[in-house]
């Protein structure tokens, strides 16, 4: 195996379309979540670039919380993003 490809990065398609990497991601200590940025994390967790369990400790989030976007992102897209913090209220 050449050094090229043992220190490739891990790279995922992020929710535009475009290569994501762990560089590519929110920053840790991100407080405002606008739909992009739970979107390149949902990405990242379903690409396998982050666990569940990393995402949750790095952006403290709960997994609910997480599971929330996830799921508004399967029946909504992307956009259904936009309501999650409403319906977690009602």
């Amino acid at each position: 195996m050449s050094e090229r490809v043992r220190k490739r990065e891990h790279v995922v398609i992020g929710p535009e379309g475009t290569p994501l990497t762990l560089a590519d991601l929110p920053k840790p200590n991100t407080v405002r979540w606008v739909i992009r940025r739970k979107a390149e994390v949902v990405a990242a967790v379903r690409g396998g670039l982050l666990t569940l369990e990393s995402a949750c400790d790095r952006y403290g989030l709960s997994s609910e919380e997480f599971m929330s976007w996830q799921r508004s992102i399967e029946s909504h897209g992307i956009s259904g993003l936009r309501t999650t913090r409403i319906q977690q209220y009602r």
